[in-house]
């Protein structure tokens, strides 16, 4: 009981800390569940046990489950089953002490912390927003398998504990009061003991937990409710909407949370622990937890991050008040950046401010926002058609036209701006860092901020490293994209960097299985049963056929100025074929009337049927192969990123894939979806595919055996 501080008062009421011995936070470790069995024994043998209060002697309650030790788990069989059973055993002997048994929260509670806090009779939290309660583990690719569906459902009721579970959502003390999830708020931390003993003392019957209670009841209805039914039947539709069949974790949440208000309460738990087995060695799981937790972690602690003491912008500017730069400019505002927006006449720079007015009315009609709020983030943006004093911003942001001549004056145009110890960045998605910090006369402090459309939804910053750009630019950059609220993701500079090289793949493949033959409705259906948030077809309208070509075009003159053949998009052969004819053809997009789609004049978009014109086969296309060619020509592009040097880590391949680009989440992105499938089985279908359809899908031996290598030394 090394991990459990034992002290008993004169009144007869045992206060538990929970400190884990060796880490900075409560976790179910090898430790746990003996300690807990130890600590059962213990408290089952005390004489004049009257209470018992549970809490932490770290700056949190209890993590929850350890996870290094679900991802290591190759096969889950007998020997988990039986772990997890006798880890669950410690927390159904605890609601059945003949005392009353209240949790003290001092600090987030999730997992199978809030587990433990289920088990309890009462649950007292300190009044602070990081004091968070929830059953996060869907996230993990998981379901809570230490009771929390079985318990949470008989808690709360189905109808509250369903989005609960199925979000994983992470409650803050007032509102988890206003649910149920806990029963009581003490204003501070030396607060939580006495009123946790202070309710035993006045409660010292309530002991048995309601679902042992005879004649109990679930909140809301029973499973034969007529509500409850709908509330069954609505959830499971809605699910498959949101999740396509493609992660069980939801599936079985809802399947153990109905199916547990139909049996016995003992027979529920292990039913709970026979549906968390088969999830422990899912890739759904595995991609959930490397990704969005250990590669999250990652970059949120900065791990990427050069070292270096951290550093702050106190002032910007952005350059052109087009959607970018004014997204760019409330981003800024949003976290108190004072921001001079600068376009070259003052009516497009006071537009660009009027977005921000937009979006905060927005919020304001959603409950999420004030008037004082929007007038505090408004007084951040000054519209401006002149530069700033010499030497007096932090961080400069360009995010005018695509075009290099452009960028190169206004880059020249606008460095004086630029103070002693700031920073340059481009919001150029495809040009080269490195040729346009030519423009500089210090290209070391120049460097690439690659934002996405829409700046307000899409968090995430591709940080692009020129040639010369240093790493104490790099380091500024890194912190002012964590300053703003977004997530950097680091690259090497090349042609189209990372994401719009892979964003470039998903929008051609759907233009090469149009020309294969395949219909267009068929396609942009693969796209969603293979995750992707919508079809290449869609996406091409949303970017604009335009603008590709333009980009395309772009980097012809670059070549051409340079003397090179920089073989950018040397495989996206579809999409010049299908839509240089479309745009002859008045067909250039949404914003320009149509392109792919027809749309009406309330928004309403139908598939332009003249585009069975471009379809030069008949091939019968298996939706298989079309998910496949979809998911393989993406992963297969960021293999080369990742091989050729321009992404620097798998982390970073991953989670900017699914944040920038919208690669399918339930892969844990390309990199992982890749050692999901296994490295073997992805490389033979990959050469099925280069045989069937082309060599864009084939990849050197090397760069697989280069993977390897990175894989058995994670392991």
């Amino acid at each position: 009981m090394e991990d459990f501080i034992y002290e008993k008062d004169a009144d007869g009421i045992v206060t538990v800390t929970m400190d884990m011995q060796g880490q900075g936070a409560n976790t179910m470790n090898a430790r746990f569940e003996p300690g807990m069995r130890d600590l059962c024994d213990k408290l089952e043998a005390e004489e004049g046990l009257t209470g018992v209060v549970f809490a932490s002697a770290k700056s949190t309650f209890f993590a929850g489950g350890d996870l290094k030790d679900i991802l290591a788990t190759m096969e889950a069989g007998q020997r988990e089953f039986e772990l997890i059973e006798n880890s669950k055993a410690t927390y159904r002997r605890l609601e059945k002490l003949p005392v009353p048994v209240v949790a003290a929260i001092n600090g987030a509670a999730l997992g199978g912390g809030y587990e433990l806090c289920l088990s309890c009779n009462h649950r007292v939290v300190v009044d602070d927003p990081k004091a968070i309660v929830g059953l996060p583990e869907v996230t993990l690719g998981l379901l809570p398998g230490a009771g929390g569906v079985v318990r949470m459902t008989a808690k709360l009721g189905l109808e509250t504990a369903l989005p609960l579970l199925l979000e994983g959502r992470q409650v803050k003390p007032q509102e988890a009061l206003k649910i149920g999830m806990v029963d009581e708020i003490v204003a501070t931390r030396d607060d939580l003991i006495p009123a946790a003993k202070a309710w035993i003392k006045a409660n010292p019957d309530a002991h048995t937990q309601p679902w042992d209670q005879k004649g109990f009841r679930y909140p809301g209805g029973d499973a034969l409710h007529p509500r409850i039914r709908q509330t069954m039947i609505g959830a499971s539709a809605m699910l498959y909407q949101k999740t396509r069949g493609l992660l069980p974790a939801p599936e079985k949440i809802l399947d153990v949370a109905v199916t547990s208000m139909k049996m016995n309460f003992d027979a529920a738990l292990r039913m709970e622990t026979r549906r968390f087995i088969g999830l422990m060695a899912s890739k759904e799981s595995k991609a959930a937890i490397s990704t969005f937790f250990f590669g999250m972690n990652a970059i949120k602690s900065g791990k990427v991050r050069p070292e270096g003491d951290r550093w702050k912008a106190t002032s910007a500017a952005v350059l052109g008040a087009g959607m970018m730069g004014s997204g760019i400019a409330y981003a800024h505002a949003k976290r108190g950046l004072k921001t001079r927006l600068k376009d070259t006449e003052m009516a497009n720079a006071e537009k660009g401010k009027g977005y921000s007015e937009k979006l905060c009315d927005k919020a304001i009609g959603r409950g999420r926002m004030d008037e004082d709020a929007k007038n505090a983030l408004l007084s951040q943006i000054e519209p401006a058609t002149e530069n700033a004093a010499p030497g007096s911003v932090d961080i400069i942001i360009e995010a005018v036209f695509e075009d290099i001549d452009l960028k190169d004056k206004v880059i020249a145009d606008t460095w004086p701006m630029l103070s002693e110890d700031g920073i340059y960045g481009s919001n150029t998605s495809t040009l080269p860092i490195s040729i346009l910090a030519e423009s500089c006369p210090e290209p070391e402090r120049f460097i690439g901020l690659h934002f996405f459309s829409p700046v307000d939804k899409m968090k995430v910053v591709e940080i692009i490293m020129g040639e010369k750009t240093s790493q104490d630019t790099l380091r500024k950059a890194y912190d002012y994209v964590q300053q703003i609220g977004y997530m950097p993701i680091v690259v090497n500079d090349s042609r189209g960097f990372f994401t719009s090289r892979v964003f470039g793949t998903f929008m051609d493949e759907g233009c090469q299985l149009l020309v294969d033959g395949m219909k267009p409705s068929a396609i942009e259906r693969a796209a969603w049963l293979a995750g992707m948030p919508v079809g290449p077809l869609q996406v091409f309208d949303e970017v604009s056929l335009i603008l590709s070509q333009k980009v395309r075009k772009t980097h012809e003159a670059l070549d051409k100025r340079l003397g090179v053949e920089s073989n950018f998009g040397h495989h996206n052969t579809a999409t010049t074929a299908v839509t240089d004819p479309m745009i002859e053809m008045g067909r250039g997009g949404r914003q320009y009337g149509g392109g792919f789609y027809d749309y009406d004049g309330e928004g309403n978009r139908t598939l332009w049927d003249g585009l069975g014109q471009f379809a030069k086969g008949n091939a019968d296309i298996s939706v298989e192969d079309a998910i496949d060619r979809i998911l393989y020509r993406q992963a297969i592009e960021t293999l080369r990123c990742l091989d050729e040097g321009v992404l620097m880590t798998e982390v970073e391949a991953n989670l900017g894939g699914i944040m920038a680009i919208g690669f399918p989440h339930h892969t844990g992105g390309a990199i992982q979806f890749i050692k999901g499938e296994g490295i073997d089985r992805f490389k033979a279908r990959a050469k099925e595919l280069a045989d069937k359809y082309g060599d864009r899908f084939a990849v050197p031996d090397a760069m697989y055996d280069r993977l390897r290598e990175t894989e058995a030394k994670a392991a």
